[in-house]
């Protein structure tokens, strides 16, 4: 009855998580949502009447243009042309399985990675293979070697506050992975929704940006520094890959939210919009930090992790190989969540002990409490 890809549908942790976690009282560490009172306000008071209209597939001009423009800013050059505007990066990241994926096709990423990216790509039938992540990065070389046995239809990155990892590639290892992207001809998709979520200097190009002639996409999103339920990213594209994107998302949804799309470009050019970021780093940068004397205090004994320098999570290794899956129903119990990190990898031995935990949505009472709860449990656990 049923396509054959429909055997490999999975559902999304997350999401189920998240279901849990709307309950009265319970403490969620678990998905990466943006602080409700750091969201602008929504005004759609003066949203031109012609918008109720059906729109172009690429999107508004004026949208696509300050996206071509912020990005050629940042060293990658870009006109409005090369632009995409999707619902959220997350439609970005389906038109590129779409666009390169059949039943066994080869697709390079870090370990670990994206969830739902692992679950699109899984979708579509690719055969993932996993680059270990450090701090800096994944290795060049490792790349490279990857590359040729495997010859991917392409490499799946996110250099910038990494989701899970919250790592930052250096600018050598973006420049060393340039380099074997263009002389290998592999293409990159970037993907980048939490650049602008910097609390520490980290503030490199993208790896796109040193490309000389790999094809690439660029991914962002709107949805971390204003507000997810707009709905808004887009897709920069190189010119060979950016005409078949577009047909792809016509036979898709058409068109994104024309309403969403005017929001998003009032808001991007708001005189406010350099301040709004700066009150959001503040705000984060505090919750990052207290989210870290927190585990200082209660997981000095029982983990390893980095102190991101952007992004919204913390990356957390148990000193113990737990199912931090186990882990995750005796939180609940008492009324905390967490994401396990065992599905951020790709299939295959997944490594236990790791947990993800996600500090913009709580605040610092919140996160005291939780982290204490959750070291008790993981305390439980190991006596």
């Amino acid at each position: 009855m049923f396509s054959e890809r429909i055997q490999r549908l999975t559902g999304s942790l997350i999401r189920e998580i998240l279901a849990l976690t709307q309950q009265q009282g319970v403490i969620s560490f678990a998905g990466g949502l943006p602080a409700m009172e750091a969201m602008p306000v929504l005004d759609l008071a003066q949203a031109p009447q012609q918008l109720r209209q059906y729109g172009t597939t690429e999107g508004e001009p004026t949208l696509r243009a300050r996206i071509a423009a912020d990005l050629s800013r940042l060293g990658r050059t870009c006109d409005a042309d090369q632009v995409l505007v999707t619902a959220g990066s997350q439609q970005a990241i389906d038109l590129a399985s779409k666009l390169f994926i059949d039943p066994g096709t080869p697709v390079l990423l870090e370990a670990p990675s994206y969830l739902a990216a692992i679950q699109s790509f899984h979708l579509f039938g690719a055969r993932l293979v996993a680059l270990p992540l450090s701090p800096q990065g994944i290795d060049p070389a490792a790349l490279r070697a990857e590359i040729a046995r495997q010859r991917p239809a392409f490499a799946y990155l996110i250099p910038t506050f990494q989701n899970p990892s919250g790592y930052c590639y250096s600018e050598t290892t973006r420049a060393e992975v340039a380099r074997v992207l263009d002389d290998t001809r592999v293409p990159l998709i970037e993907d980048e929704p939490y650049r602008e979520l910097r609390y520490e200097s980290a503030d490199h190009a993208p790896i796109c940006a040193y490309l000389r002639s790999a094809s690439w996409m660029y991914l962002g999103s709107l949805s971390k520094t204003g507000m997810p339920g707009m709905r808004i990213g887009y897709a920069a594209a190189s010119s060979d890959l950016y005409p078949l994107l577009v047909r792809l998302k016509q036979s898709t949804d058409l068109h994104s939210s024309r309403l969403g799309q005017w929001w998003a470009d009032s808001f991007l050019r708001s005189p406010d919009y350099p301040a709004h970021l700066e009150r959001l780093r503040g705000r984060y940068r505090a919750r990052r930090d207290a989210m870290a004397t927190a585990l200082d205090r209660h997981f000095r004994d029982l983990a390893h992790w980095e102190i991101p320098a952007g992004g919204l999570f913390f990356w957390v290794r148990l000193n113990q190989l737990l199912d931090s899956r186990m882990l995750l129903k005796k939180a609940l119990d008492h009324n905390v969540a967490f994401m396990p990190g065992e599905p951020f990898f790709p299939d295959g031995d997944r490594p236990r002990g790791y947990l993800r935990l996600n500090f913009s949505n709580a605040d610092d009472d919140a996160i005291e409490r939780g982290i204490g709860i959750l070291a008790q449990v993981v305390r439980s656990c190991t006596e």
